[in-house]
């Protein structure tokens, strides 16, 4: 496939990547540029970001969740149709596994999808030597792929001399700069940015800065940039097949809310190739959940709805009621804070919750083991012993005085492990998240679990017939 794309990449978090990526898709849509956007790295509320620009759903891409040829193919899937791909890349542009490594950095989603890089040089404090650090990551890696520059935080005037001598001196296409917008920047929260739809006027806010940028940066030459990426193409997983016929799928209940909004549009995605449907609910504000086969619950910020969800008894009945019917779940960090007996909110109240868990999920002072992971079954639970590994990462505040010890976290760099995930041979519930393409047998498991659900339930209405 003939994808123009482009990666907008930086040298360090906090250089303006999001809000820079949200502005120049906001200035494409402003010219009738259709548009889809990628987050490089596990991360949820970015692509919030871009689908609030976008109206449509934006997807992640990780060379560390996928192999080289899945991360193709889901590029491939979401880009059809599309005018141009932003890809927003993660960290440091070289940063990836363990700190120490280029595996699943910006830089090696780039490699692996052949797409053009233009570096954002955050110019606070500093002039000419903002070209010394262009120079430094166009030559720390032979294939960087950079070939162009935004100088952020960079006045007009300064820039047209900047400009004259990157140009001359490191071979590099300028794409403009960006002045200081004072008002203009992103809250952050204890998991990352604070949600879009917190940040009063933020579709304003926006269409301002897409018109600065629209006489700031040079567009035209930026999708000249992205025109000039090659062919590519890449092949669906074996582990994506069709399960079962449009009749019986399994129906899937998926909380979705406030409290619940961390998750993966591609893991939904696999879940419909496979035959299941999909219904969304809100813990938060409907009585109870809807009628399904099974039941995913996935992270977010229950911790700030402690009192509304605790309150919320008719629904937590409904899903403690489920679940212990039998009914197989799949919990996922806030999800699996929810499923506990109690949970403390942020100021360390403690609330009721679903009761499944026989533990407290409490809030501690520090991040608890972030970063990427891989797990294996050791003990028998739903997907089964031999399910083999599935790549997932860890990011949180809180922690359980009931984990699990269902599934053995390891690191990718370096020997640490630990012991995570409660399972029964109706659910796996625990801090982890779980990328499904790394994996496809997994999600595969979990739908016929579900539907093999299903089947007792029509067996136990024929005999009480």
């Amino acid at each position: 496939m003939n994808n123009p794309r482009i990666m907008l990449a930086a040298g360090s978090s906090g250089s303006g990547k999001t809000l820079l990526t949200c502005g120049i898709l906001q200035a494409l849509l402003n010219r009738g540029i259709k548009a889809v956007s990628f987050k490089c790295g596990p991360d949820y509320i970015d692509p919030m970001f871009h689908s609030r620009v976008l109206g449509t759903k934006s997807r992640n891409l990780d060379t560390y969740f996928t192999d080289e040829e899945t991360t193709r193919y889901l590029f491939c899937r979401t880009a059809a149709g599309a005018d141009i791909s932003v890809i927003e890349g993660v960290m440091g542009y070289y940063d990836g596994l363990g700190g120490s490594t280029v595996r699943a950095s910006a830089y090696d989603l780039a490699r692996v999808t052949d797409t053009p890089v233009v570096l954002i040089v955050n110019c606070k404090g500093m002039s000419l030597s903002s070209l010394a650090c262009v120079k430094g990551y166009m030559d720390y890696k032979k294939d960087s792929r950079i070939k162009g520059v935004i100088f952020n935080q960079m006045s007009e005037a300064l820039y047209q001399r900047i400009k004259e001598q990157a140009e001359a001196e490191l071979g590099i296409r300028c794409l403009g700069c960006v002045p200081v917008m004072k008002d203009m920047g992103l809250e952050s929260r204890h998991l990352g940015l604070v949600m879009p739809d917190e940040i009063e006027g933020l579709r304003e806010n926006l269409r301002k800065l897409a018109d600065v940028l629209e006489k700031t940066l040079d567009l035209e030459g930026l999708l000249r940039l992205a025109g000039s990426a090659g062919s590519i193409e890449g092949q669906a997983p074996a582990g994506e097949r069709k399960l079962f016929s449009e009749e019986e799928g399994p129906v899937i209940a998926v909380a979705r809310d406030e409290a619940f909004c961390f998750l993966y549009e591609d893991n939904l995605e696999l879940l419909r190739r496979m035959g299941a449907k999909i219904r969304f609910f809100s813990p938060l504000w409907d009585d109870r959940m809807p009628r399904a086969d099974g039941l995913l619950l996935y992270g977010g910020y229950p911790e700030l709805h402690a009192a509304k969800l605790s309150g919320n008894s008719s629904m937590r009945e409904s899903i403690g009621s489920a679940i212990r019917g039998g009914m197989p779940c799949m919990a996922e960090c806030g999800g699996f804070m929810y499923l506990h007996r109690e949970m403390e909110d942020m100021e360390g109240k403690s609330w009721p919750m679903a009761g499944i868990i026989p533990g407290k999920a409490y809030r501690t002072k520090k991040l608890n083991r972030f970063g990427y992971i891989s797990l294996r079954p050791d003990k028998e639970q739903m997907l089964g012993l031999d399910v083999g590994e599935i790549r997932a990462h860890e990011f949180h505040y809180f922690d359980s005085t009931a984990c699990g010890d269902a599934f053995r976290a390891g690191k990718p760099v370096g020997n640490r492990g630990w012991d995570c995930i409660w399972g029964t041979k109706s659910l796996i519930a625990g801090f982890p998240h779980l990328y499904y393409y790394s994996n496809p047998e997994a999600a595969g498991r979990f739908l016929q679990t579900c539907a093999a659900f299903r089947a007792g339930k029509r067996e136990d209405l024929t005999r009480d017939e």
